[in-house]
């Protein structure tokens, strides 16, 4: 059944607030059932982190001359201080996530305690697949929901589904494609569940307006919402596991996944992937520790309760003029402290269950996605007055506009100490080569402490092991995409800080559409966009050439990034390099050593180049229509 559909205009919501006191509905209540261990675990966790930053700023503060902490120093010292919430956070995450991996003989049933739900039995709840989507490669799109309703259609549970494309596209000729091959796409699969096409003329709202659009046309009709971006893929089983659980805590409000990348021939992406899968299982599990019931959204491959998210989660249209005003960019994390405002819980399952995504294949297509999320956390500079919110919820919004103030923050700090040493005398130059670098190493240690936990993890387990390719190739990985995340970090910081700096004079990101596929990136862009980070990095090694040459060596993971910014981007792009990395067998991911049957069907080209032998489509592609009838 194919539907196709023209929406209403979103009207904000008048108040500004959302539902700011909704009841919570049958099922839901304010009060956990583990809020009392909560309560003990946030308060040694908030104690484990003030005295971290405590310590490393008094450590910073002695290390100055004894004759007084100047005004200079003391901007340093407030900048570190602006720097060291998620470093510290960052760590003790990664050491209560290791300890539960290494002591717990199920740590995510420790931390997410739910029940586990029935998959064999039939749901009689109806959840909507809602593909968000806007000037996308509709191709590639229409593949991996192709593949996905194919893997859905070998559960018992299809006939429980409906599958919404919501469209956001202004491009006519996209449009008219989209028409076309959705359509196509519901014929295929017209016996198994219905697919809905809609289009929207114009985006009020962004993606959170799209979801809100459906939410007001259909989502009476449907009990659960499964939300996914246009790069997202879920197993069947994965997606009928999330419905189970809903259907058995009717507590939950969001229930998250653990999102991990895609096999990809891009060797940017291979590598930062390969940190993040290193790097998420110990820092997700230490965070749902303490965050518990108010746990994050990350806005895709997440299911969520309909009835309460439409009546509580309707995003106000933030006032005043400027980039930080208007519809909100960064609406996951809202929607979470809202629903949880509400009474339901919102948690994440800390667990590589068959949930995936695609990440940025170039260094330049990951820059730009930190700066619309960095708009969009600034706004919420905005919102920390919305009553009613817990204090964990306010706390989390809080610790979101300061993950991206901590890159010009570092920045300045850097600046004002470079100076200090320029025109304010040595003793700087005492503190960064005796004390400095104690507090380097240990700042360093601590950045990068999730991903030493989760090595340490795997190296552990004979099954891990082999799932990434071996201890040696682990170790190696891990060590290249080290220094890879040391030389990107500053890159970045860069780029954070000159868009913070340009927020008051109405330099702002859209909310376009994202560059998917692998090819290599011109070098009059590279030089175009990363200009000043090369500046920087230069200016970097200028500095220390003339006020401090000892201290070349201390700063080279701060200006060698910058420096390099242009060939490393470049080199880091392109089908030939990409296939390079492959053939090195480094940062290899588990879906490369045994691919997953459900994604086979997509014939990624990271498989390809592995060599993985693919089923023909049809046995994939085609519906299993004695299976529907039954």
């Amino acid at each position: 059944m194919y539907q196709k559909h023209r929406p209403n205009f979103l009207t904000p919501d008048p108040s500004g607030l959302g539902a700011a006191s909704q009841a919570p509905a049958s099922g839901a209540s304010h009060t956990p059932v583990d809020a009392r261990r909560l309560a003990v675990r946030r308060a040694v966790f908030a104690t484990l982190v003030l005295g971290t930053i405590a310590a490393l700023t008094a450590l910073l503060v002695v290390s100055f001359s004894g004759d007084g902490v100047s005004w200079a120093e003391g901007l340093m010292i407030g900048c570190f201080l602006l720097t060291l919430p998620w470093t510290a956070i960052g760590f003790w995450n990664a050491v209560i996530g290791l300890t539960l991996m290494r002591t717990r003989r199920d740590p995510v049933a420790h931390v997410c305690p739910i029940a586990e739900g029935d998959t064999s039995v039939s749901s009689r709840s109806s959840t909507a697949i809602l593909s968000c989507i806007r000037n996308e490669d509709v191709d590639q799109v229409a593949v991996h929901l192709d593949a996905m309703l194919g893997d859905l259609s070998r559960t018992p549970h299809a006939a429980g589904f409906t599958l919404y494309v919501l469209s956001d596209t202004d491009r006519p000729e996209i449009a008219a494609k989209e028409d076309a091959v959705f359509a196509a796409l519901a014929d295929r699969w017209a016996h198994v569940l219905p697919v809905v096409y809609r289009r929207r003329d114009d985006n009020p709202g962004f993606k959170a307006g799209n979801i809100r659009d459906f939410c007001v046309r259909w989502g009476a009709n449907h009990d659960y919402a499964l939300v996914l971006d246009a790069d997202s893929f879920m197993s069947g089983a994965a997606i009928v596991d999330l419905v189970a659980k809903m259907d058995a805590n009717p507590r939950l409000g969001i229930l998250q996944t653990l999102v991990v990348g895609m096999p990809t021939s891009s060797a940017f992406a291979r590598i930062f992937q390969f940190g993040m899968r290193l790097g998420m299982r110990s820092y997700t599990l230490g965070s749902a520790w303490w965050q518990g019931d108010c746990g994050p959204y990350w806005g895709h491959n997440a299911i969520l309760r309909v009835n309460p998210f439409t009546e509580a989660c309707h995003l106000p249209v933030l006032p005043g003029k400027g980039p930080l005003s208007g519809w909100i960019l960064s609406h996951d994390q809202v929607e979470a402290v809202l629903m949880r405002r509400a009474g339901y819980e919102v948690r994440v399952i800390p667990r590589e269950t068959e949930s995936f995504e695609e990440n940025p294949p170039n260094a330049l297509e990951f820059i730009r996605r930190e700066l619309r999320w960095c708009q969009g956390n600034l706004q919420y500079l905005k919102l920390l007055g919305l009553p009613g919110l817990l204090p964990t919820s306010r706390v989390q919004m809080v610790l979101a506009i300061l993950m991206f103030v901590s890159a010009p923050a570092w920045l300045l700090f850097m600046a004002t100490g470079a100076a200090i040493v320029a025109f304010g005398g040595h003793e700087l130059v005492r503190f960064e080569q005796v004390s400095g670098f104690t507090l380097f190493v240990v700042i360093l240690t601590m950045i990068f402490a999730p991903k030493i936990a989760t090595v340490i993890d795997i190296l552990a387990d004979r099954r891990l092991r082999t799932a990434f390719g071996g201890p040696a190739r682990i170790v190696a990985s891990a060590l290249t995409e080290i220094v890879f995340a040391a030389l990107m970090a500053p890159v970045v910081a860069v780029a954070v800080s000159l868009f913070v700096a340009g927020l008051p004079f109405g330099k702002a990101m859209g909310w376009g559409a994202q560059v998917r596929d692998t090819r290599a990136l011109p070098l009059g862009l590279c030089v175009s966009r990363l200009w000043p980070q090369m500046l920087f990095g230069f200016a970097g090694f200028a500095w220390a050439a003339v006020f401090a040459p000892s201290l070349v060596w201390p700063l080279l993971p701060v200006i060698l990034g910058p420096a390099i910014a242009v060939p490393l981007a470049l080199g880091t792009s392109g089908e030939w390099v990409g296939r390079l990395a492959l053939a090195t067998r480094l940062w290899r991911l588990p879906e490369e050593t045994v691919p997953p049957e459900c994604l086979l069907p997509l014939r990624l080209s990271a498989h390809a180049a592995l060599g993985v032998a693919f089923v023909p489509p049809r046995a994939f592609f085609e519906p299993d229509l004695e299976k529907a009838e039954a």
